[in-house]
């Protein structure tokens, strides 16, 4: 393709960037995750006292379409969802739409891979609004099986279980180094300041959580251990003054919801 081609695809997806609709739509898809993880949070604490519920992304979906208009709700986060994927993949072409210049490699490679979680959590959140949602924990247990049938296959689960460990520790890291500031636009207050260093170190100990089940499924041939975000915290709730840790937990991925809707209103686009 010549530089005239490149340079006018670069300009399509510019354009497209700049459309006003679009960038609100990517925005809700912030405010849709606030109200998942402060779902999580709400469903974390009911675990601490004894009651029912999947702490992870699937429990929250079906307690938001359990609610009076619950429906429509799953199809709006669908659409947020799918719309701040769509951003994500266009930032990783062109690179923010607030930068001077077209961002770095790594900016570019970060978007695709926040692109690749927001598609993920679109198509689980379509599975729950056609009325075909299953349990997430289910489902990680049942792959887990699957790839621990062969040496490579668990050589994989490794691998994956120590990426969500470094993931994890970057969001403890970028929470304790308030680095998330360089995500908002202006301004926002000390109180913004505090829900993103909580919210951000909570939600990154809970992935290092998940992360070292995962590892711990493949070491002890126990498939059941890696579900997620719902196993970790239930792990969590089993230690020693466990109940108290599920809830300060659960306070503390509440509180990263709340820091996403400061995100949909302030976040960089």
């Amino acid at each position: 393709m010549s530089k005239t081609g490149d340079s006018s695809a670069s300009d399509v997806v510019e354009s497209v960037q700049d459309n006003g609709a679009f960038e609100k739509a990517a925005r809700a898809g912030h405010f849709v995750s606030g109200v998942l993880h402060i779902l999580i949070g709400y469903i974390a604490i009911r675990l601490a006292f004894g009651q029912g519920g999947n702490a992870d992304q699937s429990g929250a979906l079906a307690e938001l379409g359990e609610k009076p208009g619950g429906s429509i709700a799953l199809w709006v986060a669908f659409v947020a969802f799918v719309a701040l994927a769509l951003w994500r993949v266009v930032e990783s072409i062109v690179g923010k739409k607030s930068d001077d210049d077209s961002g770095s490699v790594m900016d570019r490679l970060k978007a695709a891979s926040l692109a690749i979680v927001y598609i993920v959590f679109a198509w689980t959140t379509f599975g729950f609004a056609s009325g075909s949602g299953k349990s997430s924990g289910k489902q990680n247990a049942s792959m887990t099986s699957e790839l621990m049938g062969n040496g490579f296959g668990k050589f994989v689960l490794v691998v994956v279980g120590l990426v969500i460990i470094g993931v994890g520790g970057y969001h403890v890291y970028k929470g304790v180094s308030r680095n998330f500031l360089d995500d908002l636009e202006g301004y926002t207050g000390k109180t913004v300041e505090r829900l993103g260093i909580v919210g951000y170190s909570a939600k990154g100990i809970a992935l290092i959580g998940v992360g070292a089940l995962v590892i711990a499924a493949v070491f002890t041939s126990d498939p059941s251990k890696a579900t997620g975000m719902d196993g970790a915290l239930k792990t969590l709730g089993e230690q020693p003054f466990g109940q108290v840790l599920l809830i300060v937990a659960g306070v503390g991925i509440a509180l990263y919801g709340l820091y996403s809707f400061v995100l949909a209103r302030y976040a960089r686009m």
